[in-house]
């Protein structure tokens, strides 16, 4: 008999434990309470930084998402230069009023983006290829930038986007000092490492402005 009730006793812990990971589970993957849209909501722009160094495999999972943004015809016009030696930050950042800030941080990622794409001709797949404008690599540099930052938050990381382009007093000189070819632009710096204070998200919730069907 009181084999029978050890069992039943397990038996029913094993079921309370597989409901309460279920609620779990679904807590998870329905409104705010789920975690991606926790760390969207969490995200902010954190400006100092400790001196603790970003681990190798924390920057290549946040340029693995970066990666993973949406790109128009899958152009995926990106390309980062990381700077971790500070030595270099002000020949490189000299112009750009964030530099007190990327000099806290342990790593400045530049975004670099070719403004051109080289395939064949739509109506001739078959055809030579041609060197042409690409016309959606903004769009496609900002999800990617919004990627990074994402995925620097979930990592306990802190991050701040700063633009480059299309400022010439910011972006030229950061082309020139970083070699980039001719037909690509940084379009923005991101400085990214351990917060040194504890910073808040800003509340961002406007339901005004939201409108369904039509204005």
């Amino acid at each position: 008999m009181k084999k029978i009730l050890f069992l039943y006793a397990a038996l029913l812990t094993a079921l309370m434990i597989s409901s309460c990971k279920s609620e779990e589970n679904t807590a998870k993957t329905t409104g705010v309470d789920n975690e991606t849209i926790q760390t969207i909501l969490s995200r902010k722009s954190v400006r100092s930084f400790t001196e603790q160094a970003i681990p190798a495999e924390y920057m290549e999972a946040m340029l693995k998402a970066a990666m993973a943004a949406p790109s128009g015809s899958n152009i995926q016009p990106w390309h980062f230069v990381v700077v971790t030696d500070k030595s270099q930050f002000g020949r490189i950042f000299e112009d750009n009023f964030n530099l007190k800030t990327f000099n806290s941080a342990a790593a400045v990622v530049v975004f670099c983006a070719d403004t051109t794409v080289t395939r064949p001709p739509r109506n001739n797949p078959d055809g030579d290829p041609v060197t042409r404008p690409n016309g959606t690599w903004r769009d496609d540099m900002g999800a990617c930038t919004e990627n990074f930052l994402l995925a620097a938050e979930s990592l306990g990381l802190g991050a701040v986007w700063t633009a480059s382009y299309p400022d010439p007093v910011r972006f030229l000189t950061m082309k020139r000092e970083l070699g980039l070819p001719d037909n690509f632009l940084p379009y923005c710096a991101v400085a990214v490492g351990y917060p040194a204070s504890d910073e808040q998200p800003k509340d961002k919730w406007k339901p005004e402005r939201i409108h369904y069907n039509q204005w």
